[in-house]
């Protein structure tokens, strides 16, 4: 059986826009209401973190541009240490700024922000910000995904396999269709709310993926009670898709 997973939550000081320490609660709650462990680590502005092999889930949450903008001469000195844990199959999950942060850039009116260059994307400033609850059907889950968005920027993806198809909302650039990126074992996405309570099938799917990295043998969760899980999904399903 598993014993524990080692969850590093990057920049939780400037990057927590919408609530994504719900996120880290979230995983925290669903494994050890299995009986898994959970150790978390906050790396923050002013410390180093250099211990990647021993990590498990890497999170990096959302930020106002000025806060990207500031966490980035930092991010950048992890560049080769993150990629290199992504391509071995680490778990990483973005959401909006942390998101776009994973791309070439994030070109602002008056400035172009550097990206670590993991995903082949970039991210380009346009108007009106896209704003609003959103539903997407994603191929690997067959729960559907709920949250809510709120960014300036377009996220072009290129090739990239998306998160989910948008059923109701706006997604990357308002007009692709697609929202999100799913790469090897990172999920990056626009949603907020936080984003993993509302769509338990979706964070079960993360931790499967960080636990099977970490123990070969293992092969799947136990189910939780998650009849009110599934009714908050459910209910935001039907406000949505019904406004």
């Amino acid at each position: 059986m598993p014993q524990s997973i080692h969850i590093l939550h990057m920049f939780p000081d400037l990057l927590n826009l919408y609530g994504d320490k719900g996120n880290i609660a979230c995983m925290q709650k669903r494994l050890e209401w299995r009986g898994i462990a959970c150790e978390l680590t906050r790396c923050t502005f002013d410390e180093r973190f250099l211990d990647f092999e021993k990590v498990d889930i890497i999170f990096l949450g959302g930020g106002s541009d000025r806060e990207q903008k500031i966490v980035c001469s930092a991010l950048l000195q992890y560049k080769d240490k993150l990629k290199a844990y992504v391509e071995r199959g680490g778990v990483l999950v973005a959401v909006c700024g942390g998101y776009q942060l994973l791309g070439k850039y994030y070109a602002l009116p008056d400035e172009k922000i550097e990206g670590l260059d993991i995903l082949d994307i970039y991210t380009e400033h346009g108007s009106p910000r896209l704003i609003g609850n959103i539903v997407l059907q994603s191929e690997s889950i067959a729960q559907p995904i709920v949250g809510f968005e709120n960014h300036g920027g377009r996220t072009y993806i290129g090739s990239h396999t998306p998160l989910g198809k948008v059923v109701k909302g706006f997604g990357n650039t308002g007009e692709s269709g697609a929202e999100g990126v799913r790469y090897k074992n990172v999920f990056a996405t626009y949603l907020h709310g936080p984003l993993l309570p509302k769509n338990p099938q979706l964070c079960d799917t993360i931790l499967e993926q960080a636990l099977k990295q970490k123990y070969p043998d293992f092969t799947a969760l136990a189910p939780l009670d998650d009849k009110m899980e599934n009714q908050a999904n459910t209910y935001m399903q039907n406000i949505i898709l019904s406004d």
